[in-house]
């Protein structure tokens, strides 16, 4: 068990280190181009590679059980991509991940009303705490002002949580191939379709990277549902707080970007906040998607 564990954090790690990749590509390309059209590049490697692994594995039964609730989590999920990819283009990456490591404690505020999870005192505290970490690591008013990146950032966040709550509320019915498919394969259309009205001829080494974007961000899930699979989800979700240590070390490399000491306690707090709700949460709100 002791070995297994350790191996489903590598691979949480691992995923975690190319989705940050994924993330600090969109924040290369974005001063060049819209968000729109790297989201929409990257999709065009993405889409292909998960309809292969979807049909090589058997899962091509693709009528959803629960269509409203599907149609809701592509927008959502649609919506999410766009903001979340303005996000990184416009703000330092430490900051990004300052508040999207909100979307554990909305997942556990959210779990309340649609999961009937229980709100305890504790849990409640705990998520207030993190909220404040947030106003910490950014220090509004002070060094930071505040703006439609970090209001992006926010929304994003809060998106996620919509997705995986609605992800959690389907998954016992809906098969992996409607769970991945529909919103891979709804997000390339819905791009493709705003592309050509902001479409910039990209040079080959920029091809190369959105290229890149799409191997890792499939790359990532095939690292995630392995990790899941090989060791506890207690062991495996707090892996996703490694993404600050990726993000300091690439943000400083690439960007010239540097954390605060403020910045750090505040992120600090938000990781604290959010470990409290993942080790005290009941045991079902934790097990493997």
């Amino acid at each position: 068990m002791a070995n297994s564990n350790l191996r489903g954090a590598l691979y949480g790690i691992a995923a975690m280190g190319l989705y940050c990749l994924y993330d600090v590509t969109i924040k290369l390309l974005g001063s060049d181009y819209n968000p729109l059209q790297i989201l929409f590049c990257a999709g065009l490697v993405f889409v292909p590679l998960i309809l292969v692994q979807t049909f090589w594995s058997g899962l091509a039964n693709l009528r959803p059980v629960m269509p409203w609730l599907t149609a809701l989590r592509v927008v959502v999920s649609l919506v999410n991509s766009v903001v979340g990819a303005y996000a990184f283009a416009v703000l330092p990456l430490a900051e990004c991940y300052a508040v999207f490591f909100l979307m554990p404690l909305m997942i556990a505020l959210l779990a309340v009303p649609v999961l009937g999870e229980p709100m305890d005192p504790a849990r409640g505290f705990a998520i207030a705490i993190g909220f404040g970490g947030v106003i910490v690591a950014l220090q509004p008013g002070g060094d930071t002002q505040l703006g439609l990146g970090h209001l992006a950032a926010f929304t994003a966040a809060a998106l996620g949580a919509v997705n995986y709550v609605i992800l959690r509320k389907t998954s016992g019915v809906e098969t992996p191939g409607v769970l991945l498919l529909y919103p891979a394969i709804s997000q390339l259309i819905a791009i493709g379709i705003m592309v050509p009205g902001i479409w910039l001829p990209m040079p080959t080494p920029h091809w190369v990277l959105t290229t890149l974007m799409g191997i890792e961000l499939f790359a990532g899930g095939t690292l995630i549902i392995l990790a899941y699979r090989t060791a506890a989800a207690i062991v495996v979700a707090p892996m996703q707080y490694s993404q600050i240590i990726w993000a300091a070390v690439l943000g400083a490399v690439l960007f010239d970007e540097r954390m605060t000491l403020t910045m750090i306690f505040g992120i600090a707090i938000i990781i604290l906040a959010g470990l409290f709700i993942l080790f005290f949460q009941p045991r079902a709100a934790v097990r493997p998607l």
